[in-house]
């Protein structure tokens, strides 16, 4: 029998594979260039993106025509290819992996046909950002009425979002909130009736009530809602004149944060001089006394005496006198606190050895349950406070309920002499702890309010969002204003997740190493393998 005759071409199939395998490579290239300019990454003109998209295709059609032409120089490795033992090892993995494919979609449908029988989605980013937070889950868990909210998108924009966004409202709000989506180009009636003027907004409704949320996002719909809830502005002032906090941005020593957090939960924020205007303004829910510098005058207090008498409220945060321009002079303030309401400002600076690298610094060990501020507050949430003060409850006083809020570890106490050159614990001078930090009073007869801190600066901008710092000066707001239905709904801003910028050398090292190197790596040993193999017969 005449041998089999040998194919003279066949020696040139490699450059098939030469052709294809460049080709491959810059398909890569192109279609990542394509993706990242599809989400943003880049910025083409029309021309350039043209001229990408004909990239894309002359390299999709050299990888065809470089198979081709090896497929054509060498027949018989593709026919050995297609029906030798590697076909029949292929096809097995080939039947497993669809197989394995099939099995998980089949257990994603099913778990998504019935949510409601496998419990709650595991949430596994850092931040829980596909999770509702806890102060949005009470909120809707306390809704007083029903809620319906009707979001309004066109067909240019996507809704998905959005509409993901509504449903995990709605699944948490015990019945009380539903929503709908209108297309404002098909309804212009409703759009208009709505005052709806753009595009993704989205009207909460809530009996005769309306509010209009500017975009989906859970921070947003919770400020509305919030809106709804209570309508009327809700004035607090914070007392000025002293050396007090500024509300300004930009200070070190600034509560602009918590003004703005104030605001967004339809408060008004005001500053207050009774030096030059010793009026206290009757539309005040709260008055606050941020960290004066120097002492508040006895004119004064008796002014805030006689608001606080008439049922208004307090918020007093006094750093200690060291840290302040009081020198040894008289606190009126401070007397005023201990005479009507039994809550003492210590005259001491608290050193706290839970806090390791500074022991001025004091960390709340133990929350009270049992009042309003902060029985919606964990453990996990501490407070933080630099350079604090302690408080003590000195004297029952009738009609007037006092608890203490938050405290120190035992171990800690209250250093009364910090012109000794080395700090410790002398319990016949210094206040023994667990220190209370904070201390809130109620006039059962009046319905006067008082909260009072030993601290000023946690509160301030660079502090407020350390742990659970910001929820803790807004909660004692919101019950210094009796508007306790408003608190822990303090929205947390989403963890912002920015992409190595295109022009950063670590970006163009991840292109390499996922488009080319790693690519290039598995390439490179399939070929070696394949080689190797018909070296060997």
């Amino acid at each position: 029998m005449a041998g089999k005759k040998k194919n003279p071409y066949a020696k040139y199939a490699f450059i098939g594979l030469i052709v294809a395998l460049l080709a491959c490579i810059s398909t890569g290239l192109v279609a990542s260039a394509n993706a990242l300019t599809g989400i943003g990454m880049f910025n083409l003109e029309e021309a350039q993106q043209n001229a990408l998209n004909i990239a894309l295709q002359v390299s999709v059609g050299l990888l065809f025509i470089g198979l081709g032409m090896y497929a054509f120089l060498s027949p018989d490795s593709i026919r050995r290819l297609v029906t030798g033992r590697q076909a029949r090892y292929g096809s097995n993995s080939l039947i497993l992996t669809l197989a394995f494919v099939g099995i998980l979609v089949a257990v994603n449908y099913i778990v998504y046909k019935n949510q409601s029988l496998f419990g709650a989605p595991w949430d596994l980013t850092a931040d829980q950002s596909n999770t509702l937070s806890q102060e949005t889950l009470q909120i809707l868990a306390t809704l007083p009425d029903d809620v319906t909210a009707t979001a309004f998108y066109t067909d240019n924009l996507d809704f998905s979002s959005a509409e993901d966004l509504l449903k995990k409202f709605k699944d948490n709000s015990n019945g009380k909130f539903d929503y709908d989506f209108v297309n404002p180009d098909l309804d212009p009636v409703a759009a208009r009736e709505a005052g709806i003027t753009g595009d993704g907004k989205i009207l909460l409704q809530m009996g005769d009530k309306k509010e209009i949320a500017s975009y989906a996002s859970e921070t947003e719909l919770v400020r509305t809602m919030v809106r709804l809830i209570s309508p009327e502005a809700r004035a607090i002032y914070f007392l000025q004149g002293h050396g007090e906090m500024t509300l300004e941005p930009g200070g070190d020593l600034s509560y602009s944060i918590a003004k703005s957090t104030l605001e967004a939960k339809n408060y008004t924020v005001n500053p207050l001089n009774l030096l030059t205007d010793p009026v206290i303004p009757e539309d005040a829910y709260a008055i606050v006394i941020a960290g004066p510098q120097k002492p508040v005058s006895k004119e004064e207090v008796e002014l805030l005496k006689t608001y606080v008498d008439n049922g208004g409220s307090l918020v007093v945060l006094e750093d200690p006198r060291f840290f302040t321009e009081f020198g040894t002079a008289n606190d009126p303030l401070a007397a005023y606190l201990v005479r009507e309401w039994g809550i003492k400002l210590n005259e001491d600076v608290v050193i706290d050895p839970a806090s390791s690298q500074n022991p001025f610094q004091a960390v709340s060990s133990l929350y009270n349950p049992n009042h309003a501020i902060t029985q919606n507050l964990t453990s996990s949430l501490i407070v933080v406070m630099p350079q604090a003060r302690s408080l003590s409850i000195s004297s029952e006083k009738e009609g007037i309920v006092q608890t203490w809020l938050i405290s120190t570890i035992e171990s800690a106490w209250g250093e009364t002499d910090l012109n000794s050159e080395q700090l410790s614990n002398d319990p016949a001078a210094d206040t023994q702890g667990p220190l209370y930090l904070a201390v809130a009073g109620e006039n059962t007869e009046t319905g006067g309010r008082v909260v009072v801190y030993g601290n000023s600066l946690f509160a301030i901008d660079i502090n407020f969002d350390v742990y659970g710092n910001g929820n803790m000066f807004i909660n004692s707001v919101d019950w210094a204003a009796e508007q306790e239905n408003l608190l822990n709904i303090t929205t947390r801003p989403q963890t912002q997740r920015i992409f190595i910028a295109p022009n950063n050398l670590n970006f163009l090292i991840l292109v390499l190493l996922t488009v080319i190197v790693l690519p290039g790596m598995v390439v490179f040993f399939g070929i070696s393998a394949w080689i190797a193999r018909r070296r060997k017969g």
